[in-house]
């Protein structure tokens, strides 16, 4: 017992022990079906066995004594029934409107009375004898014949009758009448064939009247409070389904047209029958929900109830108070159905008008989205046009030529509310957490759109979403935690100023004078929160962004081309060099937000890159320069890899330089480089035997061999390509010799370059000799050698790379 597995081993061996345990039982269950089905079919052929004689029967895997019956005796009863009263009933309502014109009066009473007496008397002597499946089929054939007798009667006796007006006094006779024959007998199928029919005398009778939409919803209702009635005191369960499924029909059918009415009217008092019908159908809710007994349904009643309050009270406000301020009515009003929590209805009631109340909650932060989302995305558009001047104010900035959400007066009230509520409420609750990332970016978002909807003037509303960025750093600042982890309240404060932030940059983009300003605020702010161990990771590179665009931005305002405002960019790569160089190996806290920073440095110096293209001249320089921060990058232990690309940048910097001056024969500037760095590489690599030959001599004959091969693909005349080809073979066979993999892979690589240079006019005339069909055919061919022998090629491969990996 000292030696016990791991938890998760442990774990995984007990579930293949229980599904081991299933397969076994599986297969005994199955083996007992058949024992028990062998000793039912050996007792019915041999009824008298002794005491002592056991059934014997064919071992288990033979078919002949495991075949059962595929239908039941009671199924095949019920088909046959169902079946025959189909028939039966077809054939009468046949009879009817077809045969009925050709029998008198007298015939026509005498037939159709004799035909429902006859179906509705026979299930009593078919009872008495025992047969209750053939009395539900023939009983089943009364009640139609009993719709037929309806509709008969007012063919003969009420011809002249409003149709709906009979229809609805008809279904109310035959309910009653089904509901009583079924009572009496204790049948099964008139009770739910009268309650479904009992739920259109109501309708059908005020649509004859002539009823208008309000009573019409009335009724509605009314007949959803008769069907819940019923189904709360039903004992059948058949009764039970079909009187739930006509109340819920009905019920969602008064609440649309409750609803459609309030929130259409065109007056106070419309509004208020209408909200008034929303009342009634939330109390028949609540009513409904009290007397359930499944929870789950008592609270989906509830959440019911609560909905319509609401719209009914927002249906009043839409026609009485400006049309902004709806939707906080709407919000105070699920404000106030939490007020449930403190009173003594059933708990279930007050989880689902809590419920109810934090829908509409997320029904009025989804109304403020588009405001939200306009003052986060609308400043993208300006970024097209930098410096077009200052706007009239600050929604005209932010909404550059973009459409305003209307009544948007309100959305900061509505936040700022909803925040609130989400504090207050969720305080105690096990969603804490949730609520501590959703109240502040509500109250975000608030405070964001607050300078918008005030109409604030151009440089008011910059710096209120500066207050914002500032807020939100202090925030990030005040939550961190101790142990240089964002915690969940920093990182919730971090992103909207993040986000703040980007946006107020792209605004302040209408003036040079703001551009300048936002910028270098934003460079500020987000460095001195970057001094915190825990916003650090996101901080520090925002920093070092906002300083790039500040950097883009002081050179356009100055004046200067693009390729001198690089220049400029690149301090943000040597800040971002040193602030990593500071804290890569510090174990104060620093270390988190290293790489971060060192990205964003590295997409600084793309940026001057890209900026210093233009320029030759002006790009050798900033490749310099990059190089000697990647060289400086390289001091440190843990980023020695820098100094390839620092390497690599160099010799950039130098073929720049060199294609910049126009340089006929780059091999005088190339070769007094070449020669020292063999020499310091052969030196090294006799000191240190465990240096790499790309370390030793990769610079040094790349910076000669690169620049030659660009010259002599240009070249017209024979004397640099044979040189090159010349010089290219001869570090091709001195890297075989020692098995170095630096010259075996640059030697090769530059020789088979010249040889297809050389060759080039060659092949050209070659290709203008052949057919044009020959080239497709030969590439054709040429696929298909490939794919016969791809597994062989993919080992040679394999063998090469190891063969080089082996050199030096």
């Amino acid at each position: 017992m000292t030696n016990l597995p791991p938890p998760a081993e442990e774990l995984r061996f007990l579930d293949a022990e229980l599904r081991q345990l299933d397969v076994r039982r599986a297969t005994l269950l199955r083996r007992r079906a058949w024992l028990v089905h062998t000793l039912q079919a050996t007792a019915a052929r041999q009824p008298a066995l002794g005491p002592g004689t056991a059934p014997v029967g064919p071992p288990a895997g033979t078919g002949a004594a495991a075949r059962r019956p595929e239908a039941t005796a009671p199924g095949v009863q019920n088909v046959l029934l169902v079946l025959g009263g189909v028939l039966l009933t077809i054939a009468a309502i046949a009879f009817t409107p077809v045969s009925w014109g050709h029998l008198g009066i007298a015939g026509r009473a005498l037939v159709l009375g004799a035909l429902t007496v006859g179906a509705l008397g026979a299930p009593v002597a078919l009872l008495r004898c025992g047969l209750r499946s053939t009395a539900e089929a023939v009983a089943a054939l009364g009640t139609a014949l009993t719709v037929l007798d309806a509709y008969a009667l007012h063919e003969v006796a009420f011809p002249g009758t409003d149709g709906v007006g009979y229809t609805a006094t008809a279904s109310a006779v035959l309910a009653a009448l089904w509901a009583v024959y079924g009572v009496r007998l204790g049948l099964r199928h008139p009770l739910p064939l009268a309650v479904a029919t009992a739920h259109l005398p109501l309708l059908l009778g005020a649509i004859a009247v002539g009823a208008g939409p309000y009573t019409l919803t009335a009724v509605s209702l009314a007949t959803a409070a008769g069907g819940t009635a019923v189904a709360l005191h039903a004992a059948l369960l058949p009764v039970r389904i079909v009187a739930v499924t006509g109340a819920l029909g009905t019920g969602a059918a008064g609440v649309l047209s409750a609803g459609w009415l309030c929130w259409s009217a065109s007056g106070p008092g419309p509004a208020a029958r209408a909200a008034a019908l929303l009342l009634v159908a939330a109390a028949l809710a609540l009513m409904a929900g009290r007397f359930v007994p499944r929870p789950e349904v008592s609270v989906g009643a509830a959440f019911a109830a609560g909905l319509c309050v609401v719209a009914g009270a927002g249906g009043v406000l839409r026609v009485t108070v400006p049309g902004e301020w709806t939707v906080p009515g709407c919000l105070a009003c699920a404000i106030a159905l939490l007020a449930a929590k403190r009173t003594r209805l059933h708990h279930p009631l007050r989880q689902g008008l809590v419920r109810a109340s934090a829908a509409v909650q997320g029904f009025a932060v989804l109304w403020t989205l588009p405001l939200v989302a306009g003052c986060v995305l609308g400043p993208a558009v300006r970024g097209a046009r930098p410096w077009s001047g200052t706007p009239r104010d600050f929604p005209d900035a932010v909404f550059a030529g973009l459409p305003r959400p209307p009544y948007a007066g309100t959305a900061p009230l509505v936040l700022t509310v909803v925040a609130a509520v989400l504090v207050v409420a969720g305080h105690r609750t096990a969603r804490r957490p949730a609520v501590t990332v959703a109240a502040p970016v509500l109250g975000w978002a608030a405070a964001l759109v607050l300078p918008v909807v005030l109409q604030l003037p151009y440089a008011a509303g910059l710096v209120a979403h500066a207050v914002v960025v500032a807020a939100a750093l202090f925030f990030a600042v005040r939550f961190g935690r101790a142990d240089k982890r964002p915690s969940p309240p920093s990182l919730t404060a971090l992103l909207p100023a993040l986000v703040t932030s980007v946006g107020l940059a792209l605004v302040s983009l209408a003036s040079e004078p703001a551009t300048i300003a936002v910028l270098g605020t934003l460079t500020v702010l987000f460095a001195a929160a970057g001094l915190r161990p825990g916003p650090a990771p996101f901080a520090a590179p925002a920093a070092l962004c906002h300083a790039t665009a500040l950097a883009c931005a002081i050179g356009a305002s100055a004046g200067r081309p693009p390729h001198h405002t690089a220049l400029l960019v690149l301090v943000v790569p040597a800040v971002a060099a040193l602030i990593a160089w500071r804290t890569g190996g510090s174990r104060t806290g620093g270390s988190r937000a290293t790489v971060p920073v060192e990205v964003a440095g590295a997409a600084a110096g793309l940026l001057a890159l890209a900026l210093a293209a233009p320029e030759p001249p002006m790009l050798a320089l900033v490749l310099s320069l990059c190089g000697a921060v990647a060289a400086a990058t390289a001091l440190r232990p843990e980023r020695r890899a820098a100094g390839w690309a620092a390497a690599a940048l160099f010799l950039l910097a130098t073929w720049v330089r060199l294609a910049a001056w126009d340089v006929a024969a780059p091999e005088a500037y190339t070769l007094p480089v070449t020669g020292p760095a063999l020499i310091v590489g052969l030196l090294r690599r006799r000191r240190d035997a465990a240096v790499s030959s790309w370390t030793a001599y990769g610079s040094g004959l790349a910076v000669t061999l690169v620049p030659s091969l660009l010259a002599a693909w240009d070249d017209q005349h024979w004397l640099r390509p044979l040189a090159l080809g010349v010089a290219a073979l001869a570090v091709t066979l001195a890297g075989a010799r020692h098995r170095l993999q630096a010259p075996l892979v640059l030697g090769p690589g530059v020789l088979a370059l010249v040889a297809l240079h050389e060759l080039t006019p060659y092949l050209a005339q070659v290709v203008g000799a052949l057919p044009r069909w020959a080239p497709p055919a030969v590439a054709g061919l040429v696929l298909l050698v490939l794919g016969a022998t791809y597994e062989q090629r993919l080992r040679d491969a394999r063998r090469l790379r190891e063969a080089l990996g082996r050199l030096g």
